[in-house]
């Protein structure tokens, strides 16, 4: 719904802009359409290994780095000349790249209506001052970052909505998760801002002066492809969050700092009570579903600079560092308890054997260490919240246990992967 709602705002407010009239077309304004659409093109011929990886990425924003040349048309051209530059470079984008790498049309026909919705935004904003002045005067300069600013808003806030909408928890909590992902808003800026050297280039120099942000935007479309490959290299497929090597990097290196300032850590364990269940009554594919709903609850608990990951199987784990308190494990305690609660409230929609159903009565099993009075490193911490979150299960499961306990005689626990080697 929302993307057909998208869609048909991008349409009328293109019929609105052409009924206005925009009378008889310059030479100068076709020749900027024209080598703004070339360069797009170009660009992404000269990216296309690069832009076909990153459009196979589920869930996450994709900054398209087409928009320099889109920002750059809605700030040198009327509404409907900038919304045909933006229809010729998606175009060619889906032909080249979407339809190998998968992109179904629907998607690409609503990440184009974004931009179409963007681009008339931008538009409007410019025209607040006369084209003379857009990049010659103070007044122009700050009417060309509010451009950039609806431009970003836009774009960033429909395709956040559609990916929270379609994902396990659509909820404001996620969308603000997902909308505070400080590395792609600076990429969304960064790419703009290039957009809107791109258009002050043009307009003080000639059509040709676009040519010169071909380089540096090849360079940003490698740049980007090594960080997006090196976060997918420590991110569970599953759930989003670390895997487990990359947890073990993260939260060690949270640990020291908070050495350094003699604050207090906390590793938390959580096991779901009889996960295994849900798998053998529903399949896997489920199980998964159900799995990315919990991260997604443990996720929304803790603050940003928390490190939280899944070691696989049901199990997640979470570093709390910088908590108040004597000691940090009231702090910690609470929590560990609103992660327990939050779980216990989760209603997960599904496709069940017989149609539609509801898993609720989730719960989780939680254990908790505190540094330095429960370990001196992260595997002492470890091990102990492992007996605590043991301890838990033994108490009745839906529980939280912290500090050490004790193992029952001949108790064993499964190999975990923070064992010493």
């Amino acid at each position: 719904m929302v993307i057909l709602a998208v869609e048909l705002a991008a349409m009328v407010a293109l019929v609105l802009d052409v009924r206005n009239g925009i009378g008889v077309l310059p030479q100068e304004w076709l020749t900027i359409a024209a080598v703004l659409a070339g360069a797009g093109v170009l660009s992404t011929e000269a990216s296309l290994g690069v832009e076909r990886i990153r459009h196979r990425s589920e869930g996450n924003p994709h900054i398209d780095l087409s928009s320099v040349w889109t920002f750059a048309a809605a700030a040198l051209l009327p509404g409907p000349v900038a919304t045909a530059v933006v229809v010729a470079i998606y175009a060619h984008l889906q032909a080249r790249i979407g339809r190998r790498s998968g992109v179904p049309v629907h998607r690409a026909a609503f990440t184009t209506a974004t931009v179409v919705l963007a681009v008339q935004a931008v538009a409007g904003v410019t025209g607040l001052v006369d084209q003379g002045e857009l990049f010659s005067t103070i007044p122009g300069l700050g009417v060309v970052l509010l451009g950039v600013l609806t431009y970003a808003a836009i774009n960033m806030v429909l395709v956040v909505t559609v990916i929270v909408l379609s994902g396990p928890n659509p909820d404001l909590a996620t969308f603000v998760q997902v909308l505070r992902r400080g590395d792609e808003a600076a990429l969304e800026f960064a790419t703009l801002s290039m957009g809107a050297l791109a258009a002050g280039a043009v307009a003080s120099f000639g059509s040709a002066y676009a040519v010169l942000v071909l380089p540096p935007l090849i360079v940003l479309h490698r740049t980007v492809l090594v960080r997006q490959l090196e976060e997918a290299a420590s991110t569970d497929s599953k759930t989003g969050l670390l895997n487990a090597a990359a947890w073990h990097l993260r939260a060690g290196r949270a640990l020291r700092r908070s050495e350094r300032v003699e604050g207090h850590a906390t590793v938390l364990v959580l096991d779901l009570d009889h996960f295994k269940a849900i798998n053998d009554r529903y399949g896997h594919l489920v199980g998964d579903h159900v799995l990315a709903a919990v991260a997604s609850a443990v996720r929304a608990e803790v603050r940003d600079d928390d490190v939280v990951g899944r070691f696989g199987g049901e199990e997640f784990v979470v570093l709390l560092s910088g908590l108040e308190g004597e000691d940090g494990r009231t702090a910690a305690a609470a929590v560990a308890e609103r992660i327990r609660r939050r779980i216990a409230a989760l209603r997960v929609d599904i496709v069940g054997p017989d149609g539609p159903e509801v898993i609720h009565h989730l719960t989780a099993s939680i254990g908790g260490a505190t540094h330095p009075a429960d370990g001196s490193d992260l595997i002492q911490l470890l091990e102990v919240a492992d007996t605590a979150m043991y301890a838990a299960k033994r108490a009745g499961r839906n529980t939280v246990r912290m500090g050490l306990h004790p193992v029952p005689a001949g108790g064993r626990r499964p190999h975990r992967p923070y064992r010493r080697a």
